[in-house]
């Protein structure tokens, strides 16, 4: 496959897979319900299908990863096998191991057609940290299953930005290619880029805001974003560097991110839209209010009316749209009208649109919209870096690979 820079990366058709034992490394990174712990949106998980059907006739190792440590949607694998079970109605074997003993008897145990799920590899601690490629092949983890496979395929692209060693180190010791999600989203993306045109309108939501703070920059300077506008957690952030927010917000590194949003303001001062009115949780209420009316410790669980029309408008207005991230807490009932307002505008604009996030592709099936989008992607980050024109480590892995294979 040939995408951007002319460099070909191998995918599934390049490799006879009978019979072979693969490491398939997918993104089943899923809404959990924090009440239940059940899992609330299965897109990624039903994304993984398409990918396990090529391998039909293999031994596949499915392997990824859920959440991050410390916080709420952080949990094993169990209930993702049961849902693939269900999905593919057939039997999925899982082991709740992912560099041990366990795993290790299950993975030489598989028969040809096999499907074992390893749990959450974020269980790894190495898993949680980025390395480059040679300090990835170098973990204990690619040491001690590396020499159980003979194919690395990588189809997680919503952590195609993380260089952890399920991305970037397999590639190194193993022959890696493309998953059928990776092929098709670098090939959609590509010809997007290609017909993209100003005004770009971006509306950022979610809440890894260190993350999303990185990001608008690139794209603000590599002129992918002619207009920013936030919602949910980031655009608090902003709210307080604006002062329009007085209290804090009670988020890990606080001072830090808000400075760093003050900063954007400063340099990029006519980009950024903020919300005027907002809706805040009293006692599991929605009480809507302006964004002046806002008392220390009002919870800010959604956007307003206002500011949803006020963005409409600039929505309407745009070349390309691109939306990340849901604009508040959508999974509560009375808090999803934002989230919900701004994926009607984005579908019913004239531009090219991108949808891009787990959470948001869930909505947007829910509403029926799928079809009124361009491209539809469960990947949050790694989709906007991939816009800034930066190369994703996972592609050059992939890469790197393509041309070893080739010499070899």
């Amino acid at each position: 496959m040939d995408h951007r820079n002319g460099v070909k990366v191998l995918t599934l058709d390049d490799f006879d897979l009978k019979g072979k034992t693969v490491f398939l490394r997918v993104d089943m990174n899923c809404p959990i319900d924090p009440a239940t712990m059940e899992i609330s949106g299965t897109k990624r998980i039903e994304e993984a299908i398409e990918t396990l059907q090529s391998l039909k006739e293999a031994k596949v190792v499915v392997a990824s990863h859920q959440g991050r440590v410390g916080n709420d949607d952080y949990t094993g694998m169990a209930k993702h096998a049961k849902v693939l079970e269900r999905l593919m109605n057939r039997k999925i074997k899982y082991v709740e191991d992912t560099i041990g003993e366990a795993a290790q008897n299950a993975i030489k145990n598989l028969e040809d057609g096999d499907i074992l799920l390893l749990d959450n590899l974020r269980l790894c601690a190495e898993e949680n940290y980025e390395f480059s490629p040679e300090d990835a092949a170098n973990t204990i983890m690619v040491k001690r299953l590396a020499s159980l496979f003979d194919l690395c395929v990588l189809d997680s692209f919503p952590s195609a930005h993380r260089s952890h060693p399920s991305i970037v180190g397999f590639p190194q010791v193993i022959p890696a290619c493309a998953g059928r999600i990776v092929e098709r989203e670098v090939r959609n993306l590509d010809e997007i880029m290609t017909v993209a045109k100003a005004p770009h309108v971006i509306v950022l939501g979610g809440s890894k805001v260190p993350d999303r703070l990185e990001a608008i920059k690139m794209l603000i300077k590599n002129g992918r974003a002619d207009h920013v506008l936030l919602t949910g957690l980031i655009a608090n952030v902003f709210m307080r560097a604006q002062a329009r927010i007085k209290y804090s917000l009670g988020i890990k590194k606080e001072d830090e991110v808000v400075a760093k949003a003050h900063a954007l303001i400063g340099e990029y001062p006519d980009v950024f839209a903020t919300p005027v009115d907002v809706a805040v949780d009293k006692d599991g209420a929605r009480v809507e209010m302006d964004v002046r009316e806002l008392q220390t410790g009002d919870k800010i669980y959604d956007l307003g009316p206002k500011t949803v029309e006020y963005y409409s408008k600039l929505i309407s207005g745009a070349g390309t749209v691109f939306i990340s991230g849901p604009a508040g807490f959508f999974e509560k009932e009375n808090f999803s009208f934002g989230t919900k307002a701004l994926l009607d505008s984005v579908a019913n604009s004239m531009a090219t649109t991108l949808v891009s996030g787990g959470h948001l592709t869930s909505v947007l099936k829910q509403q029926g919209l799928e079809e009124k989008i361009n491209h539809i992607s469960t990947a949050g980050g790694a989709l906007v870096l991939y816009l800034t024109g930066d190369k994703l480590p996972m592609i050059k892995a992939l890469e790197a690979a393509a041309v070893k294979h080739r010499s070899a």
